[in-house]
């Protein structure tokens, strides 16, 4: 399977840096931390963490979560390199994005409505959200005239909470299913999930484990080598590697707290 999203070409043209990342102010930590420390500590974290599983160095990869950090920051981090940048909110991000220099890929990570979808089409390389059919359906009516595909994830509603989106586990392979079936312009390449909150890592781990499970079981009854897995924020990111997690999405111990 191929890894990442490919490079969605825009019109627009990135600013020249200004700083240099090396130098960039504290976002968080103490005054003495910066964003290049910060990206060095999560990367040691995230290699330690394959380590312990046996995993290859590099096996997972990093979606920097930027949320309502400005995009001079999303442009420094980008510059330090990370694998993608990942946003919450699709107006949020299509300002961000103009200003950010092209070349790394850009992921929706939280919910997207229907009249949002044409805005998230020209912003995001990749939708880790999609979660009902009415969603997958307006994606493809939208992707099919300019015979774009997009890949995309399914996002699964780990710990059956009622309050947050996300398809209940026992519905994703009809969802799977349907996104294969029915919309060609989507290119269906794994699960992510949120599991319940919880300051200590570890009680995410069974979360982390059902979503594995639940891709290696779906992965052939679908007629795919693999789904790749979409798991684990700033607070359990590395027992999310441990349990086979492809992408971690980390924001806070990257960037320190959101301002907004």
């Amino acid at each position: 399977m191929r890894h990442g999203a490919p490079e969605r070409q825009t019109k627009d043209r990135a600013p020249t840096l200004s700083f240099q990342p090396s130098t960039l102010d504290p976002v968080g930590g103490g005054p003495s931390v910066t964003l290049e420390q910060n990206l060095a500590a999560v990367r040691e974290r995230m290699a330690a963490a394959c380590r312990r599983a046996g995993r290859p160095a590099g096996s997972a990869r990093l979606v920097a979560v930027s949320k309502t950090h400005p995009g001079e920051v999303v442009a420094a981090v980008v510059a330090l390199g990370v694998d993608a940048i990942g946003e919450n909110r699709v107006q949020e991000a299509a300002v961000k994005r103009r200003h950010v220099p092209r070349g790394t890929p850009w992921h929706l990570v939280g919910p997207l409505q229907r009249n949002k979808a044409r805005l998230a089409l020209d912003t995001f390389d990749l939708v880790e959200s999609v979660d009902r059919i009415e969603i997958a359906d307006r994606l493809e009516l939208l992707l099919a005239p300019e015979n774009r595909i997009l890949p995309v994830f399914i996002e699964v509603n780990i710990g059956e909470e009622p309050q947050k989106s996300g398809v209940l586990p026992e519905g994703a392979e009809a969802l799977a299913g349907h996104v294969l079936a029915r919309c060609p312009h989507l290119r269906l390449g794994g699960l992510m999930c949120i599991p319940p909150y919880d300051p200590n890592p570890e009680r995410s781990r069974p979360h982390f484990v059902r979503l594995r499970e639940l891709a290696k079981r779906l992965a052939p009854r679908l007629g795919l080598d693999q789904l790749e897995l979409s798991m684990g924020m700033s607070e359990d990111f590395e027992v999310a590697i441990e349990e086979g997690a492809d992408w971690v999405r980390v924001g806070r111990a990257l960037f320190g707290e959101r301002g907004g």
